[in-house]
This record gives C-alpha cells, sequence and structure tokens, in this order.
C-alpha cells in the first residue's frame, strides 16, 4: 500500500468545546467531520497554555522544564524534529501559517531556512494577529500592495490602546483576513502539487487568537444573547493556601462585563466558523484530487481562551478552558471503521497535544530515533478504548499542573499546590480544595504523580 497524504490543521487558541461535535450550536461541520470518521480524543491537554512554549514542547517532544523554554520570547529551536522524520520517511513537506517556534520579528521570509532544516521543505510562515502589525512575511507584503496593512496597523493599535477586549471586524475584510490567506494558500499548493513523494501538509491558521476580530459575515454569525454565560467560581481554596499565577491573572482582572463577555463569545465563534470553511475548501480540493481516503487528518491547537470565564481573558492559567484542547485525528482505517460500523471513535485517555508528533511519524512509517517525551496515540487509533497515560502535564512560568481523568492539581512556581479540582463531581472548576483538611489525601497522591512524571522527564 502506497503511503497516505497527511493534513495538519492546527488553531491557534482554539477552546476544546469549541467544536460542534462538543457544543452542537456551534457550527463547525469539517471539523466535526474528521471527528466523525476518525477519533476524537476528549480528555487532551497542551503542555502549555501560552503560545511558544505549547509550541516548541510539539514540535520537540520536551517539556517546558526540559527546554527552559516557559515564555513567549524565543530564541531558534536547537532540537531535532518529528517533520525531520516524516521527511525521511519518503515525504515532501510543507507549512502554511503561523509557526512561532524561531524568532518571528523582522522579515520571516529571511530566516524560512531555520524551518527547512527543521523538515519543512516549502515554507510560507505568517505572524500572528499582533505580530502582523510589524513583521514582514508574504502575507504582510501582499497586504502593503493592496494598501490595507496600515489600516490593521491602527485598527490594532487602537484595540490594545484603550480596551483590549474589543469586538468588531477587521478592516482586513473577509478576503484578506490572516485566516483566510492561509487557507487559501494552502489550497493553491496543494491544487499544484505534482511531485511523486506523498505531500504532508500543516496548514496554521492565526485564529480564533485575539483579537476579537472576525471579518463580516462571521462578525454576525452568532448572536452575542445566545452564548452561554461565563463561568465562575471559588478560587479561594484553604486559608493560607500557596498562591500562584491564576491568583495574580484574578487580581488583574480586566473589567469584562457580561455584554462584553458575550460579543466576544460570538465573536470568537464566528472566527472559528471561518476557519472551518477554510478547511472544509482544503478538503474540496483533496476530493478533486481523489487522495480524500487515502489522506490522514489531523485537527489540533496549541491552547484555548479563557473568554470572559472567572473574569479572565486570553489564556495562561491552568483551569480547563485555557489547558484543554481539542484533537481529532483521521485516518484511512478510521474512516474505513467508521463508515462499516456508523459510529465515530472516542478516547478518553488523558492525552498530550504533542502526542501528535510520533502519532503522525508512526502513521507515515518513520521513526524518531532522538530522545523526546511524546506518545504515539496510534494504539488509540486501533482501539479508542486504549490508555496511553495515566495523568497529563502541563507547564507555565515555572508551575506545573498534573491532571488525571478525575482530578487536577497545580504547583506554583516553588513547588507548593494552590490548585485543586475533582473534575469528576465538579467539571466546571467552581471550587479550588487546595489545601483544605478533607482532600489532603489526594493531594499529597496527585503531588507523588507529579513528581515521579517530571522526574522520568528529566532523568531520561
Amino acid at each position: 500500500m502506497s503511503q497516505p497524504n497527511i493534513l495538519l490543521v492546527m488553531t491557534d487558541q482554539q477552546r476544546w468545546d469549541s467544536l460542534g461535535c462538543v457544543t452542537p450550536w456551534m457550527r463547525t461541520p469539517n471539523m466535526d467531520r474528521v471527528a466523525r470518521d476518525g477519533v476524537q480524543f476528549t480528555n487532551c491537554i497542551t503542555t502549555s497554555p501560552l503560545c511558544v512554549p505549547a509550541r516548541r514542547t510539539l514540535v520537540s517532544g520536551l517539556y517546558p522544564h526540559n527546554t527552559a523554554v516557559w515564555q513567549n520570547p524565543v530564541r531558534p529551536l536547537d532540537t531535532p524534529t518529528w517533520m525531520n522524520c516524516i521527511r525521511e520517511a519518503g515525504y515532501r513537506t510543507s507549512l502554511f501559517g503561523k509557526m512561532h517556534v524561531n524568532p518571528h520579528r523582522g522579515d520571516l521570509r529571511e530566516v524560512a531556512q531555520l524551518l527547512r532544516i527543521q523538515g519543512l521543505d516549502e515554507v510560507n510562515e505568517t505572524s500572528g494577529p499582533r505580530e502582523s502589525t510589524w513583521t514582514l512575511s508574504h502575507m504582510t507584503v501582499e497586504w502593503a500592495q493592496r494598501g490595507i496593512w496600515e489600516s490593521y496597523r491602527r485598527d490594532l493599535a487602537d484595540r490594545y490602546s484603550s480596551k483590549p477586549h474589543l469586538v468588531r471586524p477587521s478592516t482586513l475584510g473577509l478576503e484578506n483576513y490572516y485566516d483566510s490567506y492561509v487557507g487559501r494558500t494552502a489550497k493553491e499548493y496543494l491544487e499544484a502539487y505534482d511531485r511523486k513523494e506523498p505531500w504532508f501538509c500543516w496548514v496554521s491558521f492565526g485564529g480564533p487568537h485575539e483579537p476579537w476580530d472576525a471579518p463580516a459575515p462571521y462578525a454576525n454569525a452568532y448572536s452575542p444573547e445566545a452564548m452561554p454565560k461565563a463561568l465562575t467560581g471559588d478560587m479561594t481554596g484553604a486559608a493560607g493556601r500557596a498562591r500562584g499565577l491564576l491568583d495574580r491573572r484574578l487580581e488583574a482582572l480586566p473589567g469584562v462585563t457580561s455584554k462584553e463577555v458575550a460579543e466576544m463569545r460570538a465573536n470568537y465563534a464566528g472566527n472559528v466558523t471561518l476557519i472551518d470553511d477554510m478547511v472544509g475548501g482544503i478538503f474540496e480540493v483533496i476530493e478533486r484530487r481523489g487522495e480524500m481516503g487515502d489522506t490522514i487528518i489531523a485537527v489540533a491547537s496549541d491552547h484555548g481562551e479563557m473568554n470572559g470565564d472567572y473574569g479572565l481573558i486570553y489564556k495562561r492559567t491552568f483551569l480547563e478552558s485555557s489547558v484543554r484542547v481539542p484533537l481529532v485525528i483521521r485516518t484511512p482505517a478510521t474512516l474505513a471503521r467508521a463508515q462499516a460500523t456508523g459510529t465515530r471513535g472516542v478516547c478518553a485517555s488523558p492525552v498530550e497535544w504533542f502526542d501528535l508528533g510520533p502519532t503522525l511519524v508512526e502513521l507515515a512509517g518513520g521513526e524518531i530515533r532522538y530522545r523526546q517525551f511524546a506518545k504515539s496515540l496510534v494504539p488509540c487509533l486501533h482501539d479508542p478504548g486504549r490508555c496511553v497515560r495515566e495523568e497529563s502535564l502541563s507547564e507555565i512560568a515555572g508551575e506545573i499542573m498534573v491532571r488525571s481523568a478525575g482530578w487536577k492539581l497545580a504547583v506554583n512556581d516553588g513547588g507548593e499546590p494552590y490548585l485543586l479540582f475533582d473534575l469528576e463531581k465538579d467539571p466546571c472548576e467552581t471550587r479550588n480544595l487546595a489545601g483544605l483538611s478533607d482532600y489532603r489525601e489526594m493531594e499529597g497522591y496527585l503531588m507523588l504523580r507529579l513528581k515521579r512524571r517530571v522526574g522520568e522527564a528529566r532523568a531520561s
């Protein structure tokens, strides 16, 4: 059998629940199609709820405590990558969109060679929405030629100088919007692809990362009045418990109103649907090429978005809205199984988003020979009832979280527990149990699990 093509669809800052197969009012038929014909991983956790650390873990298979990349300022990636393993397996590899693993200021076209060394043959890299105000790329050069880059710069400067959670359509319009650009360039590449090697195409959208600027008609695709209310909870815990990053975030709340939360959520949902429509356009190209049945498709995101939950926006917390992400994978084998049984695969095993790398390498027929800690999820694709991990880790700013299927514990940068949630009884995280005497035994058990996992990754 010939090697299947591989399409990796990645979004930026997409919550785990922003899929129609999770939240029925969301309109994401194309991502839902991948879930319907594949396996949906319902307990996938990002390895870091922040862009650069998360993306560095994805490509390297190493945790932030291995790489010492805890924040967004970035130096060139200096570790092996699984993309090289896929290229070595005989694939022609490509990237369209946001990568954010190497320095991303200046002119991205001048650092494309770094990504080629890291395993990507064809590169059209873009920055995220904010960085695109000052970073040159094929996309922003096109904006400049069309006379729209300056108005985009002014629009973002106004947003962040007044109210960062301002909701209004982008000045770019739909045709020139960054997610439209990424989808269009990926389509054009696949339409023209005529090489003998199977293709691996990584399509990495800049949305639905803030700002909340989905263009028309997506800006009005969802009604703010129909949006669910933000989550709330008591994060107090026991008197005198340790403090962490979440406490500092809560002390500096951005002051969003319930009306603004509803507007943000509606605009965010519109951006997700826009991206889904771009994905649908890519699917149409693959269908016309006659390759849909023989193409592996994965959909993932680097971290979530608080979107007003607990009064917060952005990410940088270990709460589910920020740390839990969508992950769905479809292969020719899962497609055949879905067609034969009429059921989709759902895997509840704890997994970490960087497990995507070794999974795609194994599906490509390649092999990873370097030190890394991500795990292949291929056993779960064969049998969604399989469990590949007992718990998941996530890290940010020196803090670490361990999460099993039923419990979550987070420690601050001094190693002191400050968050504890019973996810089975309290899936919306309404009450922090950290330091409470009734839960001391569970807190101690999870501390041991956390130390064991971190110790294994440091000793290997």
